[in-house]
């Protein structure tokens, strides 16, 4: 069985990032960070947050989750390298690698990071990345959703 970890860059959207959890919990993630601004299940006070159960529909009570300070994102990148993971970043990029031509089968240990809904993923993130992946479109919109992208990605690599 593979081994699965989200990385959650930034996100500003207390509906992106709970429905993210709920499609993670899913799709069988073990572990989701939440980096910087990205909203946690738990308010500021460490109260459970309403507004994030109502999308997350108890995911977010099934799934292992931890928040990390973005000051501190470089480290864990390098931490989860060190424990045997390969590093995907899901972002549009001349680097990147379209999603549905990447050999997944022999992913054993993997984290996804993913961006927030109007920069993408952090320079940061890219840099430490293994490999860039991308969701090719071919509408006008440049681009899908967060939650939606994640979803796609983490279905196609799990």
């Amino acid at each position: 069985m593979r081994t699965c970890v989200l990385i959650l860059d930034n996100l500003r959207s207390v509906e992106n990032t709970a429905s993210i959890f709920r499609t993670a919990e899913g799709l069988g993630v073990n572990k989701i960070i939440c980096v910087g601004t990205t909203p946690t299940p738990l308010d500021r006070f460490g109260r459970k947050r309403t507004d994030f159960a109502k999308v997350a529909l108890g995911a977010e009570d099934l799934i292992d989750w931890e928040y990390v300070a973005i000051e501190n994102l470089q480290l864990t990148i390098s931490n989860l390298k060190n424990d045997g993971f390969k590093i995907l970043a899901l972002e549009q990029s001349s680097k990147a690698t379209e999603l549905r031509t990447y050999e997944a089968s022999n992913l054993e240990r993997f984290a996804l990071v993913v961006g927030n809904e109007v920069d993408g993923v952090s320079s940061e993130a890219l840099e430490a990345s293994d490999t860039i992946l991308e969701i090719p479109m071919h509408g006008k919109k440049e681009s899908l959703n967060v939650s939606v992208s994640t979803g796609i990605a983490l279905f196609v690599l799990l």
